[in-house]
């Protein structure tokens, strides 16, 4: 008798897989994420050593690749996160929040690629004529790009075998289906599957593969972990839907850096790039008001300088109110119990929020002194010096204690016009303060300095 099929619950957030349908995910802990899934019976393999073909089995120091061959994006900032540009037979997932400006981004590389490469532009969302309108708005007028329309995973396969492009572009991976899973396109494991599947033939063929991912709820790429692990490269699409600025976040890369960002501004003719995001991320700033503070946070290899706001205003209620924007949540009740036992700054009775401008997340402990000074500033309603930047990781004993990168960090803020820096005074015995000029390097080694030394009295 023919095996029956079998009924299981996945979870959309993290791919595991359960006989049986409950509210709660027990991986991870997801509510509401476990959908239904009918998959037929797998065929038993053949037994015996002609059911697989033979191992292409080799000694490391026989082989020998080429040299790396990277094609430049046209886009120094996507080049950059990439580790220099693309590289052949690489699998590059791109994810964002819809609108985010995903396809205009991969739409405008064609321009430049297709000079040297041929392209072949498959989209599940459009048609051909909505994708030539928009080509024409973003002025890519490439005789190499080629366009399909198509959800069927294996005529995808199909044509790229057939037409052999040297870049293939896929948007998006939610949309794409294999007729022999009888589940929905979108779901996990359609998603998983197909992108397998053009992973074996890209790699077969050493065709380069950018996948658009749509993201969840969360702002996690839709589908199971296990297609992050599958692809070579994981880049973020990250910006305010309400801004002009957008930031490329690569979080994983097999042939470069990883957090490496690159930074673009939306305009009516599609993305340009920004080349000094410190400058942008600092324009506007406010002058001789209290609560503001420069951090210096490192993106990969590049320093960016980030205004940090704080404002804390006594409460009306209770229990005072915590609210943190580009901040880590728990580092901030960490901070303020320093402030509060180290430093004699009470905040029992204020309502304390902290806003990182320009929509960066800091992570970064070389912030943690910065946060502290910008507290302290707001609570104390007198202004830092705008010309003022501090670097330095704060511990539980009211220590400032060394970061890494501080020379470059010290550069950037050189280059951007700052006279005064703030730094943990361990650092400052393993670099020469004759190489910045004109920057003045405060070493302190506690918490209250540093807030001595901006004046805050």
């Amino acid at each position: 008798m023919a095996p029956k099929a079998k009924t299981v619950y996945v979870c959309s957030s993290c791919g595991f897989e359960s006989p049986r349908w409950g509210g709660k995910c027990p991986s991870c802990g997801e509510w509401n994420t476990l959908s239904e899934e009918v998959r037929a019976p797998q065929r038993a393999a053949a037994s015996g050593s002609a059911a697989g073909r033979a191992a292409d089995v080799r000694s490391l120091r026989d082989i020998h690749p080429e040299g790396e061959q990277r094609t430049r994006t046209g886009l120094s900032e996507l080049d950059r996160v990439l580790g220099g540009g693309i590289v052949r037979g690489a699998l590059m997932l791109i994810g964002g929040d819809p609108g985010i400006g995903k396809s205009t981004l991969l739409l405008q590389i064609c321009e430049h690629v297709g000079r040297e490469m041929s392209i072949l532009y498959v989209s599940g969302e459009e048609s051909q004529r909505q994708i030539k309108l928009r080509a024409d708005r973003l002025g890519v007028q490439s005789d190499s790009l080629s366009v399909l329309c198509e959800t069927d995973m294996e005529t995808v396969i199909g044509a790229m075998q057939g037409h052999r492009p040297d870049l293939l572009i896929l948007d998006s991976i939610q949309t794409m289906c294999l007729a022999d899973i009888s589940s929905s396109p979108g779901s996990v494991t359609q998603v998983r599957e197909c992108t397998a599947a053009v992973m074996r033939a890209a790699k077969a063929a050493d065709i380069p593969v950018f996948i658009v991912g749509h993201v969840n709820k969360d702002g996690a790429i839709a589908g199971p972990k296990v297609m992050e692990h599958i692809v070579d490269c994981v880049l973020y699409f990250e910006g305010d839907p309400h801004t002009s600025y957008r930031m490329l976040r690569c979080v994983k890369n097999r042939y470069g850096a990883t957090n490496e960002i690159g930074v673009f501004e939306m305009r009516d003719r599609g993305l340009a790039e920004v080349e000094n995001p410190s400058m942008m991320l600092l324009s506007g700033r406010p002058v001789n008001v209290s609560g503001t503070c420069v951090a210096c946070v490192m993106e990969g290899t590049r320093p960016v300088l980030s205004e940090i706001q704080a404002l804390a205003t006594k409460t009306s209620f209770p229990s005072p109110r915590r609210t943190a924007s580009g901040f880590d949540y728990n580092r901030m009740y960490l901070l303020l119990a320093v402030l509060e036992k180290r430093a004699g700054y009470a905040f029992y009775n204020q309502d304390v929020y902290i806003n990182i401008i320009g929509g960066l997340k800091l992570d970064e402990t070389a912030c943690d002194l910065p946060v502290c000074i910008a507290l302290a500033s707001s609570l104390l309603d007198l202004p830092v010096d705008e010309k003022t930047i501090a670097i330095g990781e704060v511990g539980l004993g009211g220590e400032v204690r060394s970061v890494t990168h501080l020379e470059t960090r010290l550069r950037e803020a050189q280059r951007v016009g700052f006279d005064t820096a703030i730094v943990p005074k361990h650092n400052l015995k393993m670099i020469d303060p004759s190489q910045f000029p004109g920057l003045k390097l405060v070493g302190v080694s506690y918490l209250r300095e540093a807030i001595n030394a901006i004046k805050l009295k």
